[in-house]
């Protein structure tokens, strides 16, 4: 792409001799239509509609002082020509309705239909949170069942519905888990974090004030058990781990980590972004968890983003359960309540550290999660985690002998498959292969992460994918570790038929342009 005076323009496609052919005079290639901004398509001065002139005579308006002063200059389109460009830019982006994304440790499962459904329906989709209590009465039992079955599904007795989502269950955990300590009047300073966890860990630790120290690997991918030992001491408020991990691998040594962090009186939190691999096989309170968030979005299929705001509630130990935060829904005399508050003798809740939210929770995403939840019952999301398992390894095994899987000598992988850059043609990358993934019709899987394997590429299929569509896939990435060896040229400018060629991303990041402007 250049730019001139008129905003970005693509130029003539690269690797012609690649069969793209010439560029067109419109800019558009067949059905893929060009698209210019909103602000080159209308201008200030005209509006897609007609409306009557001011009326002279009018009172003033009553802003305070705070009328517009000057035009806002945003650009005014009819409604054919809105409808148009929203919709050619829809088809310049990449969904789950349109193929496998295989972005690894997000889980980008289809989101069953069903679940849309229930989440349109009136009472749920238009519930306010500042409603009467008893006019939400089904919203909140849906809140309290959804919550009944994350206790279950984890061995958990205590669950917060409230945080909006994984970072922010994150958050909701430590608090809890700083609560607790100060309610015996034990201040620790430090958080231990492996490098095997997700990277949002520490920067929660750290958000509460805690100084974060890393705990490294062992070879085979999995916390280094002799280094957590000779580290955890009375200074420790917390270890956070992911269980499966980032490389994919189940954290076998995890009740020995319990137990080491629990005899010295700190707290075990497990990042539950990964649940899909395990959950109905495997209770992490029966590992001895303290602290877990669920990710709607991950586990139970509910959008990531774009249904609305994202829900990653909570689950607690009895021993962090009197210290989670309100407000809770309870069923008392036949009628759900939002409690505000609640002594240690009614609920267990007697020493929470407060409020976390202004509203308790997202209904769009309860309503989907338990939808999901209910149609698959305890069987049927155990043969999800086996499915996600059975898809994954089987990219794995297929494609270990195209590329480096640093870990497979470790045995079976569990929802996602990790893979590395090594064997690469000098200058080719883990960017190279994933930029000309694109060509190939895919979103590119997620790119260095985890940090603990160079140029890593780390693909979760999850278990809504067909033996029809991973074949696909493998086939694509398996061609492009051939060329990425070989030393194609070709790669290093990939993708040649996307909407927009390779952009400068240092650039991007270091002088981005996110205001309009003519000039």
């Amino acid at each position: 792409m250049s730019l001139n005076q008129s905003g970005w323009r693509p130029e003539a496609p690269a690797g012609a001799d690649r069969g793209q052919g010439a560029q067109t005079a419109t800019g558009n290639r067949a059905l893929m239509l060009e698209e210019r901004l909103i602000f080159e398509i209308g201008t200030s001065e005209s509006c897609g509609v007609d409306l009557p002139a001011p009326d002279p005579d009018a009172p003033p308006a009553r802003l305070g002082g705070l009328e517009r002063a000057a035009p806002a200059g945003l650009p005014g389109l009819s409604e054919p020509e809105a409808v148009r460009h929203y919709t050619r830019l829809s088809r310049q982006n990449y969904a789950i309705d349109l193929g496998l994304f295989p972005l690894g440790s997000c889980t980008m499962k289809h989101n069953p239909r069903l679940n849309e459904k229930v989440a349109r329906m009136p009472g749920f989709a238009d519930v306010h949170p500042l409603a009467p209590q008893g006019a939400i009465q089904g919203a909140l039992a849906v809140i309290h069942e959804l919550g009944e079955w994350l206790k279950a599904l984890t061995g958990m007795p205590g669950v917060a519905m409230s945080p909006k989502a994984g970072a922010h269950g994150e958050l909701c955990g430590l608090l809890a888990i700083r609560a607790a300590l100060d309610a015996r009047d034990d201040p620790r300073e430090v958080v231990l974090v492996p490098t095997s966890a997700h990277g949002t860990n520490p920067a929660t630790a750290a958000f509460c004030g805690y100084r974060v120290e890393e705990i490294g690997a062992t070879a085979d991918g999995r916390v280094d058990m002799a280094a957590l030992e000779a580290r955890i001491g009375p200074d420790v408020a917390a270890l956070m781990i992911t269980n499966p991990n980032t490389c994919g691998l189940f954290e076998r040594d995890i009740h020995r980590m319990a137990e080491a962090i629990h005899a010295a009186g700190g707290f075990l939190y497990c990042d539950g972004a990964n649940f899909n691999a395990i959950v109905g096989r495997v209770r992490p309170g029966d590992l001895g968890v303290d602290a877990m968030h669920i990710n709607l979005h991950k586990t139970f299929s509910t959008p990531h983003g774009g249904g609305g705001p994202g829900s990653g509630p909570v689950v607690f130990s009895e021993a962090l359960a009197p210290f989670a935060p309100l407000p809770a829904v309870r069923l008392a005399g036949g009628r759900f309540h939002l409690v505000e508050e609640e002594t240690q003798v009614d609920h267990g809740h007697g020493q929470s550290f407060g409020r976390l939210a202004a509203f308790h929770g997202q209904m769009g995403m309860f309503t989907r999660a338990l939808a999901y939840i209910l149609s698959h019952g305890a069987d049927g999301l155990a043969q999800v985690s086996g499915d996600a398992v059975l898809n994954a390894n089987y990219i794995l095994r297929c494609l270990e002998g195209e590329l480096d899987a640093p870990f497979a000598a470790s045995g079976p992988c569990m929802h996602e498959a990790l893979f590395s850059d090594k064997g690469f043609a000098e200058g080719f990358s883990t960017l190279d292969l994933a930029k000309a993934l694109i060509d190939e019709g895919f979103h590119p899987m997620t790119m260095y992460f985890p940090l603990v394997v160079h140029g890593a590429m780390l693909v979760e299929p999850t278990e809504t994918e067909s033996k029809a569509a991973l074949d696909q896939f493998i086939t694509a990435l398996a061609s492009l570790a051939r060329r990425a060896r070989e030393g194609d040229p070709a790669l290093k400018s990939a993708p040649h038929f996307a909407p927009r060629r390779r952009l400068d991303e240092t650039l991007a990041a270091r002088k981005p342009r996110l205001v309009w402007s003519e000039e």
